[in-house]
Order: C-alpha cells, then structure tokens, then sequence
C-alpha cells in the first residue's frame, strides 16, 4: 500500500520539481526501503562464487534504465544504504540521464550487489525479473496506482481508494528459500506503508 507515499507525491511533487527540476517518483522510496530491510536480510545482499556465498558490508544498488528500444542498463549507486530519499532521488536521476546520453562510466556500471527493475513506467501488473550473476536476487516494481479497496476500520468495512502496487523478486533458490525471500518482501512492504516519508524526505 503506498498511500502514505502517494499522498507525499501529491502534496509535495510540485516543488520538488520546481526546486529540482525533474519528477519526485516512488522509485527512491521503494530504493530506501529495499537497503532498510537488507540490515535484516543479508543474504539477500549477497554474491556466489567459487569461494561460495559472500555477504556484502554495503548495498551497491543498481537501477535499470531502458534506453528506448536499445536494451538496459543498469547503473550502480554505491554504499546505498547511506542514501536518504532525497539522495536516492538525485542519484537515481542523475544516473538515468547520463544513461540516456550515453555517458556512463565503467565505474559507473560495476560493483552490483542487488538490481531493481522499475517495470511500472511500463504500466505492468506482474513482472519476473531475471537474476544478474553473481547477485542472488532481483526486484520489479510493477503498477502503482489507485484501487478500490476493503478497509476494515471502527465502524466495520468499508470501501476505500488507495494507491496500491506490486513488488516481486526473483532469487537463488540455492542461497535463498521462499519463506526469506518472503519474509523480505513482508519487511519492505511495511516500510513502505509505516515509514514517516515525509520526515525521511524534507
């Protein structure tokens, strides 16, 4: 449920794009999310080898970016873990234009230790995103958007409008099992939905 990061977006995108000059979109949100979690999840930031699994001390997230009918590529934000939102933002972005200007340095694509695709701007419901060896996991970012929904709250059920999207991962089922991906997934759904944005965010 992205509802508390939806209202932010709405309240708030105007001058942030105003003061930066480009779109505030849920991608950094889901980007903090996924490197908060990680600090409970470490296999999940992890590489196989010839030495065997190797649990990495920092998160360097690579974010896919499509270059318009040229294929991917998936830049690195290093130490990402260290990001807040706004950070994410501008590192998110910057990267996606020097991807786009074909500016990218080696430097700027090696070191990955876990992907996100952000198959939304596509308008996907589901995707399966395929694992980048040697990472151990990969997640999509599917279709966000408002949905009617059953909320059940003092006076009973009711009907509500809610911005709700999809996240999956796919994964090693040699280093990781479906209860901790799950349980991984679990952990990033409720820091989406409980997290104060807006105090992570100003």
């Amino acid at each position: 449920d992205f509802t508390a990061v939806g209202r932010i977006r709405t309240k708030h995108g105007g001058s942030w794009r105003e003061k930066t000059g480009y779109a505030l979109t849920y991608l950094p949100f889901i980007a903090r999310a996924v490197c908060l979690a990680m600090g409970d999840f470490p296999r999940i930031n992890a590489s196989v080898g010839e030495g065997g699994l190797r649990l990495h001390p920092h998160v360097n997230l690579a974010i896919a970016v499509d270059l318009g009918g040229k294929g991917l590529v998936a830049p690195v934000i290093k130490t990402a873990e260290a990001c807040s939102v706004a950070r994410f933002a501008d590192r998110i972005h910057g990267l996606m234009v020097k991807a786009r200007e074909g500016l990218l340095t080696g430097d700027d694509l090696s070191g990955a230790t876990y992907t996100i695709f952000n198959s939304r701007t596509f308008g996907m419901l589901f995707s399966a995103p395929v694992i980048s060896p040697p990472q151990v996991a990969v997640l999509s970012t599917d279709a966000i958007g408002k949905r009617p929904v059953v909320v059940n709250g003092a006076d009973g059920d009711t009907i509500a409008i809610r911005y709700l999207g999809i996240l999956t991962q796919s994964f090693d089922h040699g280093v990781i099992d479906n209860a901790y991906s799950a349980a991984f997934l679990r952990r990033v759904k409720a820091i989406i939905e409980e997290s104060d944005w807006l105090g992570t965010l100003i």
